[in-house]
């Protein structure tokens, strides 16, 4: 590992984290609701006002509001639930793994499956195509009639998520991963399938196919590793969103008390503590996805360090 080159992609991402929290705090805290008035009573007095302000820390300077709420997700001192009374960080340390559970299955079977096809004949595109034009709610509706009703197989959980050992972990798992398969699928193969052709269409690649090289040495040994910046650039930037806008959907459809149900109530309930932390850490997770990529092409391609 280049230590000075890993050194240089962390200290990049410094600026960032502060510009996508200042971003977050801008539209969660400084100009999002205003308590005041849910806190006090009717025909309040001005002094009235001034003091519940004062007690939110609304008078307080921009500069200082916005390092506190830095403050609050680096300690992961969050606040308290408005519907719930309960510690924000509680409530994500307990949904977090839940929902990590959740879409892991689904996620690394839909990459690996469109990277497979991917390398495949074009004929894949267009069943690629199809994937890609079915809503994913349409695709979870059907799988959960099909699956888990007495009008198709029954076989698994229509809701809930009751795990205590991997069989049971199986049982809750298998028709949202089988949804999350097959809402990614599409997608993953169209971008894998144009990745690996623009690389087989390279000169070199033409060069050792005219010299006898076997298609599977070709395929594994030049094109996929030549195409493995492209590849790890759509997983890394995957991750945020899969895990909390996949999550949302399919834990809002099946019950699963993960952190994409809880996002899901405070944004129908209007829970401000909770909805800033998810958004926050959502956009200092992008980051991280963003330094981890880059510290992955420096190891794929040594090159990346030097330049």
């Amino acid at each position: 590992m280049n230590v000075p080159y890993l050194t240089r992609r962390l200290l990049y991402g410094i600026p960032l984290v502060l510009g996508v929290t200042f971003i977050s705090f801008l539209l969660m805290v400084y100009f999002g609701p205003d308590k005041t008035y849910e806190l006090i009573g009717k025909n309040p007095t001005a002094e009235q006002i001034v003091d519940v302000r004062h007690a939110l820390g609304y008078d307080r300077p921009f500069l200082f509001r916005y390092i506190d709420y830095v403050r609050e997700l680096i300690t992961l001192d969050l606040g308290h639930s408005d519907s719930t009374g309960e510690a924000v960080s509680s409530i994500l340390i307990r949904t977090l793994p839940i929902s990590i559970a959740l879409v892991v299955p689904g996620f690394v079977l839909g990459n690996l499956l469109g990277l497979g096809l991917g390398m495949l004949d074009k004929l894949v595109m267009s069943a690629s195509v199809v994937g890609m034009s079915v809503s994913f709610i349409v695709i979870i509706i059907g799988l959960q009639i099909l699956l888990c009703t007495p009008y198709g197989l029954n076989l698994f959980p229509v809701r809930g998520w009751q795990v205590h050992d991997p069989g049971s972990y199986f049982y809750y798992v298998t028709v949202p991963t089988l949804a999350l398969v097959m809402v990614t699928l599409g997608y993953n193969t169209r971008f894998y399938r144009a990745v690996m052709a623009d690389e087989i269409g390279r000169d070199h690649i033409r060069t050792l196919r005219a010299y006898g090289a076997r298609p599977t040495e070709l395929m594994f040994k030049h094109v996929l590793k030549n195409s493995l910046i492209p590849v790890l650039t759509r997983v890394m930037f995957s991750v945020p969103f899969v895990l909390i806008s996949g999550s949302l959907l399919l834990e809002s459809y099946f019950g699963i008390p993960g952190v994409g149900l809880v996002t899901f109530n405070a944004i129908t309930s209007g829970d401000q503590p909770l909805l800033k932390a998810v958004v926050g850490l959502t956009g200092v997770l992008f980051v991280v996805a963003l330094t981890v990529n880059d510290i992955l092409y420096s190891i794929v391609d040594p090159r990346i360090a030097k330049s």
